[in-house]
């Protein structure tokens, strides 16, 4: 029989030698680093997806009930009959538009027709950068109310891009608009208001950093110091024995005495 032998480990000896890698290892913390940009990243492009999504559900509203108002305006309305909502500050009539507001540039349908296209090409340019959901609302109407005339300039007759834009809200005799109309005014309010307010299309606010930042005058304090003040393994600093008080005070503190050398013998 063998003179040794070796004893059966248990299964939680086992499990203690078994040596598990630290937590805080090169490859987990990456995993760590990764996981938490890869969060921040889809946080980030779902912010910028809803004031987006807000633009264009605006502007698709504002288009159906422009449309589907101008097309009950036909049917229910004759031309020139006015009829009163609010005695004679608010009232329906028919109005076949053939210019701006106010019959203003009448017979230059085109004109218009061409710089509401170019508005609409800029707010789809400005809507890439778009962050902020009071900015989407306001260009949402922007969009819709333009999108609204354009459509009659372009489809209604007497032709493409010439086009009559079909009014038939009277405010008291002053003018008529449509739907359209309304959302393109309440949009340059909104776009007044958030103007001066500071704030940008892409969510921040003009003056937030600079309350934060120092001012340009002031220079950063540099620190000074000596060698005695270093310590005796920072580069620059005085040896350890002359910065030692006890060397310089010999009766402040019990350091002990060095061992004394022992002396040669003459003979």
């Amino acid at each position: 029989m063998p003179d040794h032998v070796d004893p059966v480990s248990s299964p939680e000896e086992t499990a203690d030698n078994i040596v598990s890698p630290p937590a805080d290892s090169p490859s987990s913390t990456m995993e760590k680093a990764l996981g938490a940009q890869g969060g921040q990243d889809a946080s980030g492009r779902r912010a910028r997806r809803l004031p987006v999504a807000v633009l264009w559900a605006v502007a698709v509203v504002i288009v159906v009930v422009d449309q589907v108002t101008k097309q009950w305006a036909l049917s229910a309305l004759a031309d020139g009959r006015h009829t009163a909502l609010l005695g004679r500050a608010l009232g329906l009539v028919l109005v076949r538009n053939p210019g701006a507001a106010f019959s203003f540039a009448t017979g230059q349908t085109w004109i218009f027709a061409v710089i509401a296209s170019c508005v609409v090409l800029v707010i789809i340019r400005v809507s890439r950068r778009l962050a902020s959901r009071s900015w989407a609302v306001a260009l949402g109407l922007v969009l819709g109310g333009a999108v609204g005339n354009l459509i009659d300039r372009l489809l209604r007759e007497p032709g493409f891009l010439r086009g009559h834009v079909i009014d038939f809200i009277d405010y008291g005799g002053y003018f008529v608009g449509n739907v359209a109309d309304i959302a393109i005014v309440l949009a340059a309010g909104g776009i007044i208001v958030l103007s001066l307010g500071g704030w940008e299309v892409d969510g921040t606010r003009a003056g937030a950093d600079d309350a934060h930042a120092p001012a340009g005058d002031e220079e950063p304090t540099r620190k000074t110091t000596t060698k005695a003040s270093r310590g005796p393994h920072e580069p620059g600093g005085a040896p350890a024995a002359l910065s030692s008080p006890c060397r310089s005070h010999p009766g402040t503190c019990n350091e002990p005495a060095p061992p004394a050398r022992p002396r040669r013998m003459q003979r």
